[in-house]
């Protein structure tokens, strides 16, 4: 019996120990992608390299610590199954962004999906507490790696939470926002007038703001709608600006669990603080009519879309730095 008892002392104080765990962003293995690494997970996504030389994307990964029975408000960065489900949503979401500059996604103690449905509960400290590592990889890189050089902030649920307090904390209104191109902020409710000086970017070829969207289907009046979304910033990620409709034929596209790319699949409407999509032509797309809305989905479905407009938002950057460097 008391052996017992002290086997199950063990076991909680090491998962005390694991959530509590501290993240050395100096040490190689707390990144999922840094430009030094081997093995990008991108590698297959680059084609068009030109743009890696003049930018930097630090991508802030989605919440994948879902597990309804675990306990733990956070989950260790050295937790194996979360490296694995971390590699492959950054590999098949992060990648939209690939082209766009330089890559650098930290692991970090992520908090439990439940942390957003109790906030007051314990899950506020969670996202604060995984939000400190998002803070302290990004200090490193800051010192280490950036070098002036502009920068992405591309995130998405989660991760866009993480990237709203970045902005807030080393952007907005400080020097190192004249660095900033874009940040992609999908998956949360921010609001138009979220911070300061850092505005809601309505052209597709704007710099220094924010984007944001949040995908649904054609019902899209729900209750997590309501709640979340309406009244809050959005716009039509097709069309990169304000347009209420974008036809299947303006769609880029969309990077399935296949691996393939899907173009012109959808339809896609803005709404207030949403879009809702048509149902989306790519194969199993019945399986669509099984889930709730389109979350999961944010990035994926315009994969293609985020690919070619990170681009053009890199080169207005490099234009905007020639005038300047001209009028000198």
């Amino acid at each position: 019996m008391i052996r017992a008892l002290l086997v199950f002392v063990f076991i909680i104080q090491q998962i005390e120990f694991n959530a509590q765990l501290i993240a050395d962003y100096s040490d190689t293995s707390s990144w999922v992608i840094l430009p030094s690494k081997e093995n990008n997970l991108h590698a297959e996504y680059i084609i068009d390299s030109s743009l890696l030389s003049y930018a930097d994307v630090f991508y802030i990964y989605p919440t994948v610590f879902t597990d309804k029975k675990n306990e733990q408000w956070n989950i260790s960065i050295e937790d194996t199954e979360q490296r694995k489900k971390v590699k492959r949503v950054t590999k098949f979401q992060g990648s939209a962004w690939a082209e766009a500059g330089r890559m650098f996604v930290p692991y970090y103690s992520q908090a439990n999906l439940r942390s957003y449905s109790e906030l007051e509960f314990g899950g506020r400290k969670a996202l604060l507490k995984a939000y400190k590592d998002i803070k302290d990889a990004f200090s490193f890189y800051l010192e280490h790696y950036n070098n002036g050089r502009p920068i992405i902030i591309a995130g998405h649920s989660q991760g866009s939470t993480h990237g709203m307090l970045l902005l807030k904390d080393f952007f907005d209104g400080k020097a190192l926002q004249n660095q900033l191109i874009c940040a992609y902020l999908p998956g949360i409710g921010l609001a138009t007038d979220e911070f300061k000086s850092i505005s809601l970017l309505s052209k597709p070829d704007a710099i220094g703001g924010f984007v944001t969207w949040n995908t649904f289907k054609r019902r899209y009046k729900t209750k997590k709608y309501k709640n979340w979304y309406q009244g809050k910033a959005a716009i039509n990620p097709v069309t990169w600006n304000a347009q209420k409709f974008a036809s299947r034929a303006q769609h880029k596209g969309f990077l399935f669990w296949d691996n393939k790319m899907y173009e012109h699949a959808f339809k896609t409407n803005l709404v207030d603080g949403a879009i809702w999509i048509s149902l989306p032509h790519v194969p199993f797309r019945s399986f669509a009519l099984t889930i709730d809305d389109y979350h999961i989905g944010d990035v994926n479905l315009f994969w293609k879309d985020i690919q070619i407009n990170a681009k053009i938002r890199v080169k207005a950057h490099i234009e905007k730095e020639n005038r300047i460097s001209e009028k000198r």
